[in-house]
């Protein structure tokens, strides 16, 4: 019993290790002697000049986000598509199901104003 799960508990040490191990070695042999131009902010070899924060539009990123929603949806559209004839009335229902929630992801978007440019 204890040997089918070996395999399991080795690719969860490998998998904790991987990303771990490059992180303490970085840590490690980082150097440990700050100076006050190694801690200077370096943007393009210049001084930054006046207010460094830029305030965008929350809308943009809304508007970007249900773009790629409603792209992803041609991804789970495809498959669909292609295997039309073999799937039948359940295959047909399920398609038409999932085009409904994201129509009505659609117009609650739209009547919240999230895709307006304004």
């Amino acid at each position: 019993m204890l040997a089918t799960y070996a395999f399991v508990g080795i690719f969860f040490v490998a998998a904790i290790s991987f990303p771990i191990a490059p992180l303490v070695l970085a840590f490690l042999l980082r150097p440990k002697r700050p100076t006050p131009l190694k801690q200077s902010t370096y943007e393009c070899g210049l001084e930054a000049i006046g207010d460094l924060r830029v305030q965008f539009k929350v809308q943009y990123y809304l508007y970007a986000l249900a773009f790629v929603i409603f792209d992803i949806e041609v991804v789970f559209l495809y498959p669909w598509a292609v295997a039309f004839n073999q799937l039948g009335l359940y295959g047909f229902t399920a398609a038409a199901l999932f085009l409904l929630m994201l129509l009505a992801g659609l117009v609650y978007e739209w009547r919240k104003g999230a895709l307006e440019w304004v």
